[in-house]
């Protein structure tokens, strides 16, 4: 069997093994996982014009890894990172071959809170439940349901060599509010509130990871909102709670399978990844629209 392993030298907090996830799970408990911006892991696959299923997805802290065996075909997409091979640098995203002991080396850049790097080859891991996402709050997929860190291996299993060529380019940025429906609970909370949250900006707090992100409210908007006795019942990324404190928090791809707190709005599917990739310190704003203007936004995206 031809093979490849990489070995990881430096990695920073939330990265892991990511693939499609794992979703029709959620009634039992288990969240769909997968990649938090799922636009630049599928590109990151296309630049290699067909890839293995699973991915690394890395934080804006960046990663470095080194080929300990065999040859491979990488690419990377994903927020805006800088990236060298062998301590030359290359234009981000990029597509690249690598061979025994050529160092790749992915530091931080100017925008976006994740990245990926996809291989021509299928990594060497067990599955669960059919797939090789890892799921740090549960504990499972990837490498022991953890994220990645020194010295850990990853063996890629049939490496192509060959890939179809396609022209890199970079997705030009987008901008606007976070389009959103309104939320299960939107019509409990007062309409003032309600126009408040269209009209003032949030701000992205320096607290976030794969379960959710914490929006700063520099108005106090929901500060004495209160809204009691709800009962539990499913949630769905993009979910946006209010805390009993008044804290908003945006539901992300390791979201617990319920939730007790108001939901004001849920962010529209085409507008996700965009909302995972803004930084702490960001200003965001949200727009309502209907679930029927949502769906046929989404269907204008799929290629």
């Amino acid at each position: 069997m031809d093979y490849a392993r990489i070995r990881i030298i430096r990695a920073g907090p939330l990265t892991t093994i990511q693939d499609a996830g794992r979703p029709g799970w959620l009634a039992h408990g288990i969240g769909a996982s997968g990649p938090m911006d799922r636009g630049s892991f599928d590109r990151a696959g296309f630049w290699l014009g067909a890839s293995g299923r699973a991915g690394i997805e890395f934080s804006r802290n960046g990663l470095s890894l080194e080929i300990d065996h065999g040859r491979i075909v990488v690419a990377g997409d994903g927020g805006h990172f800088g990236v060298a091979i062998n301590g030359r640098r290359k234009k981000w995203p990029f597509r690249a071959a690598l061979k025994r002991d050529d160092f790749l080396e992915i530091t931080p850049g100017s925008a976006g809170n994740y990245g990926y790097l996809r291989f021509s080859g299928d990594f060497e891991l067990p599955e669960v439940l059919d797939s090789y996402a890892t799921n740090t709050i549960a504990g499972f997929g990837g490498v022991e349901g953890r994220s990645l860190r020194p010295a850990d291996e990853l063996t890629i299993i049939n490496p192509r060599l060959r890939v179809e060529s396609r022209n890199l380019s970079a997705m030009p940025a987008e901008t606007g509010p976070i389009r959103i429906t309104w939320g299960l609970h939107a019509d409990m909370i007062p309409d003032f509130v309600r126009q408040g949250f269209i009209e003032r900006p949030f701000l992205i707090s320096d607290k976030l990871d794969r379960m959710g992100v914490r929006l700063d409210d520099p108005t106090g908007l929901f500060r004495d909102f209160l809204l009691r006795s709800l009962i539990s019942d499913p949630v769905l990324p993009g979910d946006i709670q209010i805390l009993g404190d008044g804290t908003p928090v945006v539901l992300m791809v390791d979201h617990q399978p319920t939730g007790g707190y108001p939901r004001v709005g849920t962010i529209i599917g085409a507008d996700f990844d965009r909302f995972a990739q803004l930084r702490p310190g960001t200003e965001v704003r949200f727009e309502p629209v209907s679930v029927e203007r949502a769906q046929t936004i989404r269907r204008s995206i799929i290629v």
